[in-house]
């Protein structure tokens, strides 16, 4: 017996109650139909379908196996799918959403060659650093900086970037280094608005980590803006370290604490939970978390401008 003919063979005699309807709909006889549904019965050794001349219905066993053998093809078919999904040319237009900054640095540069090699695919980009509803506004794709919060959204890893306290020199001269994550308290602090206040810092990492209320003369949504407060002397930022590269290489910014960084932050790829993950957006994220994932992609090129600032 092949057992997966026969529970499809089941399946459609089930539903549509009729031997007749189901040889239609299978395109076999009515007398294969009804072999398939026996060997079907002699295999499990129990009867799955009352048959009168008049209709077809479910015994109390075929109901339960019914719901089994639905769920088993399904099973099937998505498997199928996901396999045709990965095989896929990606095509069509991918909606993105992406954090401002990391775009511009990490992402745009690298659109030639992802659209270049997938020549009937094409990108509708939006940049900002709000957290959109990808349903509702229909994006197929966001890419953001840091944790998220827990949502029906799925989130794919595409990198960790290191962060730094950073401040100008000219702001260090006139009000000192901190040498302290305490001293953090004393200082002015340039704050990150996100979904949580950012008035409060975690200095360092694991056991030795601490937490320290700061405050200062500006709160921003918006990094570049940060950045800009802090080489003008303002004060004292934490930043990603990719939005420094010329400040730390020019010497207006230089970095603070070093032993002392906090844990570097995910960039992540974010999508709707959907059946089958479109090839447009498997795509994308399985190029730039291969890009991101070059040995020292990120950490190597601003260590060494910091090494070479030092």
């Amino acid at each position: 017996m092949d057992q997966l003919t026969a529970l499809r063979v089941f399946v459609r005699v089930a539903e549509g109650g009729s031997f007749s309807r189901a040889a239609e709909l299978l395109g076999m006889s009515k007398s294969a139909v009804s072999k398939h549904v026996a060997a079907l019965e002699s295999h499990l050794g129990a009867r799955l379908l009352y048959r009168t001349t008049r209709q077809v219905s479910l015994t109390e066993e075929g109901r339960a196996y019914l719901e089994r053998a639905v769920r088993i093809l399904e099973d099937i078919e998505e498997a199928d799918s996901a396999v045709s999904t990965l095989r896929a040319e990606p095509r069509g237009t991918l909606r993105l959403n992406c954090a401002l900054s990391f775009t511009i640095r990490h992402i745009a540069p690298a659109l030639p060659e992802f659209i270049g090699r997938y020549p009937k695919l094409a990108v509708d980009l939006e940049l900002n650093d709000r957290f959109v509803d990808l349903v509702e506004e229909g994006y197929d794709l966001a890419v953001r900086i840091g944790e998220l919060e827990d949502s029906a959204l799925i989130a794919r890893r595409l990198a960790d970037v290191p962060v730094l306290f950073v401040a100008a020199p000219d702001y260090l001269r006139r009000c000192g280094t901190p040498s302290q994550p305490t001293d953090l308290a004393e200082h002015a602090c340039l704050l990150y608005r996100g979904r949580a206040s950012g008035r409060e810092w975690t200095v360092g990492t694991g056991e030795t980590a601490q937490r320290v209320k700061v405050s200062g003369p500006l709160v921003a949504n918006n990094g570049e803006a940060i950045k800009s407060a802090a080489v003008g002397g303002l004060g004292i930022a934490r930043l990603p370290a990719f939005i420094l590269d010329d400040e730390i290489a020019r010497g207006t910014l230089v970095e603070v604490l070093p032993a002392f960084r906090p844990a570097p932050i995910p960039v992540q790829a974010v999508y709707a939970p959907n059946r089958h993950l479109s090839a447009k957006v498997r795509a994308f994220i399985d190029f730039f978390a291969a890009r991101f994932a070059a040995p020292g992609y990120f950490e190597s090129r601003h260590d060494r401008l910091l090494s070479e600032s030092a």
